[in-house]
């Protein structure tokens, strides 16, 4: 019976293993030899030293920070969660670093779009404080604080916020899907390096816009120079030739042209212009009015069609000639017709997409006239970032790793409800501790989750309320990033690969099932929302896992009765994955006939905790 890797994924390894399915001469004992590999790649090898790079102090700690394995878990917070039961969006409180490593395997290649409000580098921005051996414990101390600054006094002012935001995006690329994109806001004070750090992690030939948001339409004349009246929105895909990104529709104002005024049964229609230039000698002829005038295109150009072209678009009464049948003739462009999307521009104003006071009113709308921070963004903003990005069938994934005030949150329900969709969320959020004079505190949230997963709760129902729909998801589960439940889990003493514990009592004593069973599944690759039903056999809960995936049983004195009912539980179309607790079968005879019996119905892969 083999033991769970009790780790999140190693990304070292899995590049590892990558390149030695593409290149398995060149990896020898688990090591990549990098002689045999330039040999292999020839030409394709860099090796002048003065080269193109993107460095800073620290960015190679920044890349080990991504690569290490996290040691922490999620536990499950239904006090806090939102139609638990039925939900499929999550709410995840905890640093993004560690949270993101715990996604991946269960959200490796899943995600459909990524959006991040980053702090900006302004200079009150709070900065995470990653710790390479110990990033839960610095997380818990972390969350104990107030508000940390950035500043420029610092003498590492870009460099902290660089190494924040460099392991964090690493990781993410991994939880995009190949036809996925992300979108990051930011502003001037760290664009250039974003968009840098951007090209290397996802590529250059991945670059799709930067997109100017106008989120402010009056000056501040309290500035010295200019007063910014925008912010950019970065915009890279995974894989550029998987990616296709939605149209904008179509609005009223570009619809308005469009009359029928000869009543044809094709629908309404605008006139287009008969000639083109420069001229085509081809198509330069005499055409007949039905009045009888003659005609020719106008001097240095030559009509859009030839004349056999044009004389069957006569026949199917595509050519207008004006009520007296006198007008210069003129092609029929049918709205049926028309691209039913528009390409959107890079520059978004603030009538189309809202500003930063339209989202400060949005907040105190729902939070009794008050907004509680003090850059949000609309959203609007936020529902044509997921128009574009994302479709609204196919339970497509969001994932807003820096949550904030969840706008994003807001704007999937507001668009699932307004197209029918049934596009997802995960939110994370630093639990970072509010100030004690804030009206915020005062008003009883102690932390920004507390905000943010308000805000979704009374943003949901009054969605509902408006509109009258049931069906909408409205609700999120709530996972808080912790450290592991098992006691002797110490990255230090080079336990990783020993499995996530040997006794019973190696689970901490205020830990439950449930934290342990989201532990599992996030260890072996399971989403965090996936159905899961507890069967009650003779007391002994077993919990049947995407019907019948995985089957699990985390109790003591297991006995084969027990057994016998998990294996009834097994579907016959597929395999299933059966784990139990390492201790916790009657005795050891118990324990192995359990593993032939199990071998015998067909289940091969069992494992233990």
């Amino acid at each position: 019976m083999d033991k769970l890797d009790g780790k999140s994924l190693d990304l070292a390894k899995t590049n590892v293993e990558a390149l030695k399915q593409l290149f398995p001469e060149v990896v020898t004992e688990g090591k990549i030899d990098f002689e045999k590999l330039k040999v292999v790649l020839g030409e394709e090898i860099e090796t002048h030293k003065e080269k193109y790079e993107f460095t800073w102090h620290g960015k190679t700690q920044s890349l080990k920070m991504a690569q290490t394995p996290s040691t922490g878990t999620l536990r499950p917070d239904k006090e806090t969660s939102k139609n638990w039961d039925k939900t499929e969006n999550l709410y995840i409180e905890g640093d993004n670093l560690e949270v993101l490593k715990l996604l991946q395997k269960s959200y490796f290649g899943k995600v459909k779009m990524i959006y991040i409000d980053p702090p900006y580098n302004t200079g009150n921005d709070f900065v995470y404080e990653d710790d390479f051996q110990d990033n839960i414990k610095n997380y818990k101390t972390l969350t104990e604080q107030t508000k940390k600054s950035n500043t420029e006094s610092n003498g590492r002012y870009h460099t902290d916020w660089l190494n924040m935001i460099y392991p964090r995006l690493r990781i993410a690329k991994n939880l995009l899907r190949d036809d996925g994109v992300i979108f990051i806001s930011i502003d001037d004070n760290e664009v250039s390096n974003m968009k840098k750090i951007c090209d290397e992690i996802f590529g250059d030939d991945n670059f799709i816009a930067q997109v100017v948001w106008q989120r402010a339409y009056a000056p501040v004349n309290l500035k010295k120079y200019f007063s910014a009246s925008h912010d950019y929105i970065l915009v890279y895909s995974k894989v550029v030739n998987s990616f296709e990104m939605n149209k904008l529709p179509r609005s009223e104002k570009q619809n308005q042209d469009y009359k029928n005024i000869d009543n044809d049964p094709r629908g309404p229609w605008k006139a287009g212009n008969p000639s083109v230039g420069p001229a085509n000698e081809k198509n330069i002829y005499e055409i007949t009015l039905p009045s009888g005038r003659k005609v020719f295109p106008p001097k240095g150009r030559s009509w859009l069609y030839s004349k056999e072209k044009y004389s069957e678009l006569v026949k199917d009464n595509r050519i207008y000639f004006g009520k007296t049948g006198d007008s210069v003739w003129a092609p029929k462009m049918f709205l049926s017709e028309v691209s039913q999307g528009v390409t959107p521009m890079t520059l978004w104003s603030y009538q189309e997409v809202g500003h930063s006071q339209d989202a400060t009113k949005e907040l105190k709308k729902l939070f009794d006239d008050n907004s509680f921070f003090d850059y949000p963004k609309p959203v609007s903003l936020m529902k044509r970032l997921v128009h574009l990005g994302t479709n609204k069938d196919g339970n497509e994934i969001i994932l807003d790793f820096f949550s904030g005030s969840a706008t994003s949150g807001h704007a999937v329900m507001e668009k699932n409800n307004e197209d029918g969709g049934n596009r997802r969320f995960i939110l994370v959020q630093l639990p970072e501790n509010l100030d004690e004079k804030s009206e915020a505190f005062k008003a009883g949230y102690k932390n920004l989750c507390d905000i943010g997963k308000e805000r979704i709760r009374r943003a949901g129902d009054k969605i509902v309320d408006e509109v009258g729909r049931k069906d909408l998801d409205i609700g999120f589960k709530v996972f808080k990033l912790d450290s592991s439940n098992i006691k002797l889990w110490d990255p230090n003493l080079g336990n990783l690969e020993e499995g996530m514990l040997e006794q019973l009592e190696n689970i901490k004593g205020d830990r439950t099932k449930e934290d342990l069973l989201y532990e599992i599944l996030l260890k072996i690759g399971i989403p965090l929302t996936t159905q899961i039903e507890e069967v009650n056999f003779n007391g002994k809960i077993i919990y049947n896992i995407a019907f019948g995936s995985v089957l699990l049983c985390l109790e003591n004195e297991i006995d084969l009765d027990t057994v016998n009912e998990m294996i009834k539980l097994k579907p016959e179309d597929f395999e299933t994955k059966v784990i139990f607790k390492e201790s916790g079968f009657l005795n050891d005879s118990v324990k192995t006939n359990a593993i032939q019996t199990l071998k015998k119905n067909g289940i091969n892969d069992v494992r233990s905790v």
